[in-house]
């Protein structure tokens, strides 16, 4: 079997990870939203006993036994992205739910696309300036 190319193992686990988030009480709201500022692999609604939170959702895809963990990829400039892209998607959506940043980590085998790992990082980074400036 062929490896999986680039688009597809990111794809795939891209859908691992909204199933994972599903399967624990999450609302996909959108998946893969673009806007003029970014784009934001899975929003979604956290439903818990506490209320709600909107999650924006970075997924890192990489192949089993990575150096470092899909977490180090989000440097500043793509959490910049990210946050702009969060506040664009909130000023213009109505909603006014507590917002917050996670990191989804999924690790497959390149080869078959076998899910080794995944690790859910909440609150994986926070907003502590104004992005919304579009």
């Amino acid at each position: 079997m062929k490896p999986l190319t680039n688009q597809r193992f990111g794809a795939l686990g891209e859908k691992l990870a909204a199933d994972y988030l599903k399967k624990n009480n999450y609302k996909i709201l959108k998946r893969n939203y673009k806007n003029k500022l970014g784009e934001i692999d899975i929003i979604a609604v956290e439903q818990n006993g506490a209320g709600e939170e909107i999650a924006f959702i970075e997924v890192k895809t990489r192949s089993a036994d990575p150096y470092l963990g899909g977490q180090y990829a989000v440097d500043k400039r793509k959490r910049f992205h990210l946050m702009r892209a969060a506040s664009y998607y909130l000023s213009t959506s109505g909603c006014t739910l507590q917002p917050r940043f996670d990191i989804v980590e999924v690790e497959m085998e390149r080869s078959t696309g076998k899910l080794k790992s995944l690790n859910h990082i909440k609150n994986a980074f926070w907003q502590t300036e104004d992005y919304a400036r579009f």
